[in-house]
């Protein structure tokens, strides 16, 4: 079976580790505890005839660029960059991390996910936002879970899809 490494990465309070446990425990609490450091949960899945084990690498929340660690992305297959739709200014350091990351590692796939659409009447962010510089995008709901599974499925299917390989699997 292939392992594929996938860092979730995004400031504080945007609902990464919601994210992985509603994917991996169909679970969601409201009481927020901030992550440390770094989580690791795993979920496998297929993608066509493959049977891949995501490798969810959840990563402390960065609010200050010089403290993402980019130890913790070598190796991944790709990663999730993670906004909160209600805060406009974690798009902004969506779009700095993706730099920084790009930057410092080469490219690698991607995607944004804006997170919280059950409270799109408080959003500050447009997927189009996203969109418009040629990102593929996803609204999703860790609370209520509206987005997720497709966000993920489509995510593993882009990594296999991509030319990914083993040199990206991690044993």
């Amino acid at each position: 079976m292939l392992k594929k490494k996938i860092c979730m990465v995004g400031q504080f309070g945007v609902g990464k580790t919601s994210l992985v446990r509603r994917f991996v425990d169909s679970i969601f609490s409201d009481d927020y505890i901030s992550s440390i450091g770094v989580k690791i949960d795993r979920k496998d899945v297929t993608v066509g005839t493959t049977a891949v084990t995501l490798m969810l690498w959840d990563l402390a929340g960065e609010d200050d660029l010089k403290q993402l660690n980019v130890a913790h992305l070598r190796r991944a297959a790709g990663y999730i960059l993670v906004a909160d739709g209600c805060r406009a200014t974690t798009f902004e350091k969506v779009i700095e991390l993706q730099g920084r990351i790009e930057q410092m590692l080469g490219p690698l796939p991607f995607v944004i996910v804006l997170n919280k659409s059950d409270l799109r009447d408080a959003w500050e962010i447009e997927k189009t936002d996203s969109e418009e510089r040629g990102w593929s995008t996803y609204e999703t709901s860790a609370k209520d879970g509206t987005g997720v599974e497709e966000m993920f499925h489509s995510f593993a299917e882009k990594l296999m899809n991509n030319g990914a390989s083993n040199e990206d699997s991690i044993e």
